[in-house]
């Protein structure tokens, strides 16, 4: 099976360049939303019944944007995507987010107790997605015992690191940083 084209934009009308500005929030929401109704893209995924497969795709506005393959029972853990605001949406299963509504330090701590009431579920159905802003501390899985969910996501500036945490009871630890060159 081949693997899927990367999406591009198609190209501006002629004239003065107009100054690149970032693309918002809402911009990468409308992305993903956009690129989850490419049924054909979506069904090209190759899905593997071990683990999480992944596409890079062509965002808006130089973001970087993956789609992503979850077989049943499979999550990322708890993770940030440190300075990048994101968007991403369920393009067909379910997914549930578990994210943190407190804002976390950018850097110089290991271990910090989270206060009661930070938690919050999300459940995303085929066509839901969120769009969330620098450091946010979430993790995302796909909890069937059947079925594989397949998601879009977009994140600008392209992503300089990503934070990863355990979590036991209200008490968050960081365990490792990862860089690009980690998982491209």
């Amino acid at each position: 099976m081949s693997l899927p084209t990367p999406l591009t934009s198609s190209p501006a009308p002629a004239g003065p360049a107009a100054p690149r500005t970032e693309p918002t929030q809402a911009e990468l929401l409308a992305f993903v939303r956009r690129t989850a109704a490419a049924r054909d893209l979506i069904a090209s995924l190759p899905l593997d019944p071990e683990g999480r497969t992944w596409v890079r795709l062509e965002g808006p506005g130089g973001s970087e944007a993956w789609l992503i393959g979850w077989p049943p029972g499979t999550g990322t853990g708890w993770h940030d995507h440190a300075e990048s605001v994101g968007a991403f949406l369920t393009a067909s299963g379910e997914l549930k987010e578990n994210s943190l509504a407190a804002r976390l330090p950018a850097d110089g701590w290991q271990t910090l107790e989270l206060s009661e009431g930070v938690d919050r579920e999300r459940r995303l159905t085929t066509g839901q997605g969120r769009a969330f802003g620098r450091h946010h501390v979430h993790e995302v899985m796909n909890e069937s015992r059947t079925a594989h969910a397949v998601s879009v996501h977009a994140y600008y500036p392209p992503l300089p690191q990503i934070r990863r945490y355990s979590r036991t009871g209200q008490v968050l630890r960081l365990e490792s940083v990862e860089r690009p060159q980690d998982w491209q």
